[in-house]
């Protein structure tokens, strides 16, 4: 099992996506160029519309096209959302006033009440804590420990 990232980049135009589009609820058809793609490998991709975020895609089935050569198409298992979101927030440092852009993904489904989880788990996938309603970034963390 490989781990292939196809997350935006310039850098290697051989290993691409050329679309990602949901099925169901969490299940994807990812079609791409490049990479060896083969059954129980994860893929990495990146959320339209996301200046930064990107999902993990575990590959169920794979299709290798015989043209053009290197194709492949994929059904993959993922994250259920039913209708994703993608909002940007600003937090600040409760310690040092630092500001943080945070951008993170919801399933707008669940109404508003959803995005303060999603963005507090966010804030903790980048380091960042929350103690006692007081949000302190990863050099504050240490100053108080």
């Amino acid at each position: 099992m490989a781990e292939h990232d196809f997350r935006y980049t310039l850098l290697n135009p051989q290993h691409t996506l050329t679309e990602c589009r949901a099925l169901s609820p969490g299940h994807y058809q990812v079609t791409g160029q490049g990479g060896s793609i083969q059954v129980g490998d994860v893929l990495i991709v990146s959320l339209k519309g996301s200046q930064s975020l990107s999902m993990r895609l575990q590959v169920e089935k794979v299709r290798h096209l015989i043209n053009p050569p290197g194709q492949w198409t994929a059904v993959a298992q993922g994250p259920v959302f039913k209708e994703l979101a993608i909002h940007t927030w600003q937090v600040q440092c409760d310690g040092c006033g630092s500001l943080l852009n945070l951008e993170f993904a919801v399933d707008a489904s669940l109404g508003k009440t959803a995005q303060q989880p999603a963005a507090e788990q966010r804030l903790q996938e980048l380091g960042w804590a929350n103690r006692h309603g007081r949000h302190l970034c990863r050099a504050c963390q240490q100053a108080e420990a």
